[in-house]
């Protein structure tokens, strides 16, 4: 089973419902819990499966970035193939769009943490949301149900 961790600080110069908006902006289905960390920070998380990725699933063919996207999972990839992880930028997220930063931005990235029950899951979940390429078009298309 397929287990997807998002999250984002809330700096003191930032709205909170700008910060929730972009985390939803690519995770509609991903119900946010706030969580207060000072008295002028927050962080906002949740928990989802597979079905979770479906809008990034359709912003990484609409943005032509699948090359991209495949790369950044591959970076944060477990030695055991059963976790991985990666960032988005919050302020790209804001307007709906995906962007994948080297490193940590100054006011903070939206964390993502995906989880799998085997190597082979993981694989499959790579095949359906970045599947590899030849000159940036999808060597194949899998369904999410075989994930």
């Amino acid at each position: 089973m397929i287990r997807v961790i998002v999250s984002a600080k809330v700096n003191p110069t930032e709205e909170g419902v700008k910060v929730s908006g972009a985390i939803n902006n690519i995770f509609p289905n991903i119900e946010l819990e706030e969580e207060k960390l000072s008295e002028n920070s927050s962080r906002f998380s949740g928990e989802g499966d597979k079905f979770s990725l479906t809008q990034m699933h359709y912003l990484i063919r609409e943005e032509e970035i699948i090359d991209t996207a495949r790369t950044a999972l591959r970076i944060g990839l477990s030695e055991d193939d059963t976790y991985t992880s990666f960032i988005i930028s919050k302020q790209v997220a804001t307007v709906g769009h995906l962007n994948y930063p080297a490193q940590e931005e100054a006011l903070g990235s939206i964390n993502i943490e995906i989880f799998a029950d085997s190597g082979r899951e993981m694989q499959r979940l790579f095949d359906w949301l970045t599947p590899p390429t030849e000159n940036g078009i999808p060597d194949f298309e899998i369904n999410i149900d075989s994930v």
